[in-house]
């Protein structure tokens, strides 16, 4: 079961700044991401400004304020990544999805982050998706990636539905 936030927030009891980057990871893992009322709780839980939890949370590239798709799919754009085409893998999987990075599908299936680095660089141009990778990824095959999963979540709602 998920902790909420308030539940999370129980936890730092006499916390002070430096607590807020755990604070903050531990409410991204429960949540999916940081909300307004994550941050504004640990602003006035932690008695630092908004404005300061935001500059902290925007630095780091760690810290999302949008929830994710159930897919997660992560591009690397690393040096091997970059030479090897990995803008053109991202341009279809944007053209595939109809989203840009750091976007989420509107039916929530699907997200997209670009990530400086997987450190898959043998494997190049690589993608991720919830821990699944996939290397040598070109444009061709993204199309065939993205609808295995489509078929997936499709499989998933007719056996639902059969159940019900």
């Amino acid at each position: 079961m998920k902790a909420t936030i308030d539940s999370i927030l129980i936890g730092y009891e006499n916390s002070g700044r430096d607590a807020l980057i755990p604070l903050l990871q531990e409410i991204q893992e429960n949540e999916g991401f940081l909300s307004e009322e994550a941050i504004v709780k640990t602003g006035n839980k932690l008695k630092i400004p908004t404005s300061k939890i935001y500059g902290v949370a925007t630095f780091y590239n760690q810290f999302r304020f949008e929830p994710v798709g159930k897919y997660h799919v992560q591009v690397c754009r690393g040096t091997a990544c970059h030479v090897l085409g990995s803008a053109t893998v991202l341009q279809e999987l944007e053209t595939c999805l109809k989203v840009k990075a750091g976007q989420t599908t509107r039916d929530g299936l699907f997200s997209i982050e670009v990530v400086a680095c997987i450190g898959a660089c043998g494997l190049a141009p690589v993608i991720c998706i919830n821990g699944e990778f996939y290397a040598n990824v070109t444009a061709v095959s993204i199309k065939n990636i993205i609808d295995t999963y489509r078929s997936k979540d499709a499989n998933y709602e007719t056996e639902v539905k059969n159940i019900s």
